[in-house]
């Protein structure tokens, strides 16, 4: 009789076309129900997978949450649009990036998906805001922040303080469409986004004005 004395294998890899649909699933079911109206239950049958299959790949509710904020913000911000042009205009890098943010801010998943947050918040569940601040407005703004100092670093920004500059330059960006689309003043997303990306043109003309160089 023969032995096999192959070791043991690090197991079966994930199924990354399974996980793709739970985060597809999860990102829906979110923005329509909130963190607290959402099951894990509901997650695997809008996914059609098992209850298991889900908790194999993301643990708990709350990292299905967080990850599925997370995969949203990569999607429509990558980290590839914070990178400061090596030949090209520091206006046209800004404005990227700009309408990268407004279209993220102003569209309907991510006004959806704070509706749901305000309202698990009122409802004493303060850890999903946390959550959705942490992966999306406080990442971007580590990003633009680190563009920015990088920017000022090469000479293209007359900036002394990235922070601060970051802080403006998103407050510039968000204007007050994102609230009035929260209070559902604004119902028509195609009017939002032409205003949006008005706004951002606007936002990085102000900002240069600031802290351009001249030349």
């Amino acid at each position: 009789m023969s032995i096999n004395l192959k070791p043991a294998g690090p197991g079966r890899p994930k199924d990354m076309e399974k996980r793709a649909a739970i985060l597809a699933a999860a990102k829906r079911l979110f923005i329509l129900h909130g963190f607290e109206g959402t099951s894990m239950d509901a997650v695997a049958a809008d996914a059609g997978v098992s209850k298991l299959t889900v908790y194999s790949h993301f643990g708990d509710k709350d990292s299905l949450f967080r990850e599925a904020v997370r995969a949203r913000c990569r999607e429509m911000l990558p980290d590839e649009v914070y990178v400061v042009p090596t030949g090209g205009s520091i206006r046209e890098a800004l404005l990227q990036i700009a309408r990268a943010h407004a279209r993220l801010m102003t569209s309907p998943e991510v006004i959806g998906t704070w509706r749901a947050i305000l309202s698990d918040c009122r409802e004493g569940n303060p850890r999903m805001g946390q959550m959705l601040w942490e992966e999306g407005p406080a990442r971007s703004q580590a990003l633009l922040e680190q563009f920015l100092r990088e920017a000022a670093a090469a000479g293209l920004l007359d900036l002394p303080d990235a922070h601060r500059g970051a802080v403006q330059f998103m407050a510039l960006l968000k204007g007050d469409l994102q609230t009035r689309r929260l209070f559902g003043c604004v119902d028509c997303a195609e009017s939002a986004e032409r205003e949006a990306l008005a706004n951002a043109e606007a936002a990085v003309d102000m900002f240069l004005r600031a802290y351009g160089r001249a030349h």
